[in-house]
């Protein structure tokens, strides 16, 4: 990380009750990614409950090669400004890759090469000066989320007033010593659920103080499955959908395998389609029940969520989960892999969603939906209350608001 450097003789206000700041890495409505899409929401709730809201970001729009795609500089996002910063990313990758491969095979790297590896990929120098700079102006700043470089280098900046969005996955990176002073000494957390306070309470004991404000899911005013279907030739043919990143640490390479072995015994009368980004690589003998739509607008996603017959989310990294609440919104069933805890807890409240815990568990839940769609429909039901009950933007944020207060 840069080291500090002279603060600007520049004098800005003093700190204001009403003014934050949020630092994501990545920022905007082309922007893939459950953090992110979210953090642009909470950009716009707080702005329009009087909060002067600033983003700083970077200029990168893809996660996979971090290139810097939207200009640096200043502009506006509706009532929020957007402070963009070059990404640099000139180093070897020889240090991530080492550590990646210890990981990979169960040792836990020293404190130096954590060092190395947050270090050793994306970063922002210009970003991390314009906050030491600038951070004085801020009631909070708020850094999501605790993986990356741009966090790591934020938190560090002012930390009796930075509040951390860990959406904290149980993933090896969650137990390196490196996040100890971003997850501890930091004045607040912002946790998204019950599991993802008790998974910090496990790995980090002394951590800040620590406030579950849940995200918000917007609630579609209306949605065409009829118009989604007839757009990709789908016609009455029931489909499964899977929505965001399609890579293997979100499951998605493996749920395209075991789809494609079911398809292969025959007898499943379902499609598979999916919408997001990153590279789909359908077999060639399954090519006619698996559609990749790629990326879509928002209402194109919420008619796919509609048409759907069940949402499958394989991904047992989930601090949340805002797509499974995006198929509860459109009485959509939810099959998830058992291995996340967070989607496991959601599902289990709610009553809305079926568990799988292998690949035979999962091919009987495909037959299941298949087979028996007005159950399956039956079973869906209770998820729209859950999401009402718990998720809307209103009460979350209520709810970060509420955390604010408690700032000094």
């Amino acid at each position: 990380m840069a080291g500090e450097r002279p603060r600007s003789p520049v004098a800005w206000p003093l700190v204001s009750d009403r003014r934050i700041a949020l630092v994501p890495p990545r920022y905007g409505p082309d922007v893939i990614g459950g953090a992110e899409a979210s953090f642009r929401e909470v950009a716009a709730g707080l702005a329009s409950r009087g909060w002067e809201v600033d983003v700083y970001t970077t200029c990168a729009i893809d996660h996979f090669t971090w290139a810097n795609h939207y200009p640096a500089g200043d502009s506006h996002d509706g009532d929020v400004r957007v402070r963009r910063y070059p990404v640099v990313n000139d180093t070897s990758g020889a240090d991530r890759a080492l550590v990646d491969a210890m990981v990979a095979r169960g040792e836990m790297p020293t404190l130096p090469e954590q060092e190395r590896w947050m270090n050793d990929g994306l970063r922002s120098p210009e970003l991390f000066h314009a906050l030491i700079d600038e951070s004085d102006r801020y009631r909070a700043v708020v850094v999501t989320p605790y993986l990356f470089w741009t966090s790591f280098a934020a938190a560090a900046v002012a930390p009796e007033r930075t509040i951390v969005r860990p959406c904290l996955h149980d993933e090896p990176q969650a137990r390196f010593e490196l996040f100890s002073p971003m997850l501890e000494g930091s004045a607040r957390l912002w946790l998204n659920t019950e599991p993802e306070r008790d998974l910090l309470d496990s790995l980090f004991p002394g951590h800040a103080p620590g406030d579950v404000v849940g995200e918000g899911v917007t609630i579609p005013k209306e949605a065409d499955p009829a118009g989604f279907r007839a757009r990709h030739g789908l016609g009455e043919r029931r489909f499964v959908l899977y929505a965001g990143r399609r890579e293997g640490a979100k499951g998605w390479e493996r749920l395209l395998d075991t789809f494609s072995a079911t398809v292969r015994k025959g007898n499943l009368d379902l499609a598979l389609v999916t919408i997001g980004v990153g590279d789909v690589h359908i077999p060639a003998d399954v090519a006619d029940s698996v559609f990749d739509l790629g990326r879509v607008d928002d209402r194109e996603r919420d008619d796919a969520f509609a048409a759907a017959s069940g949402y499958l989310q394989p991904s047992a990294l989930e601090s949340f989960s805002r797509t499974i609440m995006e198929a509860w919104l459109t009485g959509t069933l939810v099959i998830a892999n058992a291995a996340s805890e967070v989607v496991a807890w959601h599902c289990e409240r709610s009553g809305a969603g079926l568990l799988y815990d292998d690949d035979n568990e999962l091919e009987q839940c495909l037959r299941f939906l298949a087979e028996a769609p007005e159950a399956a429909a039956t079973l869906a039901a209770p998820g729209r209350d859950y999401v009402l009950d718990n998720y809307t933007w209103e009460a979350t944020l209520d709810r970060m608001e509420a955390s604010l207060e408690q700032m000094p």
